[in-house]
């Protein structure tokens, strides 16, 4: 084979000489010019897609914000609701208890008296009875109006059914129990007897 001939070496060419040399001992890549502008756009293309996935992520955040934000609105406006609905109906488990005792009053006082000394008791009990209406009614409790009314599934349990041609059908004719509702939610249906 033959040899190149080499040109003479100037003081130039033995400089970058050198220089390669020095850094290809310190493990640095000598790039040439064309291939500079390469790794600055393969650097950019990264940061654009890098950037775009930030975007995404902070919407997808934002999102979640937003849901999270609705979701405790909802909380609240229940609770308000809650509480609203636990105040108003707050006396409902006594009034409940006290039924039983409202129609004990009454069966008491539809006995009637023989002596004077039964009449001041039966007397006595009507005031008692009387008291316990007065407070209950100012919690909200009402009784039902049943005699002579339409019969009304919501508010009234047929208990009996019987023909009378002075009513109109469907009416009822006798109340067996008294039913009560309390701010308008019923605690108690009236048990009746309906006309056929």
């Amino acid at each position: 084979m033959a040899k190149k001939k080499q040109a003479p070496k100037t003081e130039e060419t033995i400089t970058e000489d050198v220089l390669q040399e020095e850094s290809v001992a310190a493990g640095e890549t000598i790039a040439e010019p064309a291939d500079a502008e390469a790794p600055e756009a393969a650097a950019e293309e990264p940061a654009v897609d890098e950037t775009e996935k930030l975007r995404e992520e902070l919407e997808a955040e934002r999102n979640k914000y937003l849901r999270l934000m609705a979701d405790f609105d909802n909380y609240k406006r229940r609770a308000v609701k809650d509480r609203q609905e636990a105040e108003k109906f707050r006396a409902q488990s006594v009034l409940v208890d006290l039924l039983p005792v409202l129609d004990n009053f009454e069966r008491a006082l539809a006995m009637g008296t023989g002596s004077e000394e039964s009449s001041s008791l039966l007397k006595g009990v009507e005031m008692v009875q009387k008291s316990l209406l007065e407070a209950v009614k100012r919690e909200g409790l009402e009784e039902i109006k049943s005699v002579g009314e339409a019969f009304d599934p919501n508010i009234h349990q047929a208990v009996m059914q019987e023909k009378d041609d002075s009513a109109e059908a469907g009416s009822v004719l006798m109340e067996l129990q008294k039913g009560y509702t309390l701010k308008g939610r019923v605690l108690r249906p009236a048990m009746v007897k309906v006309n056929e």
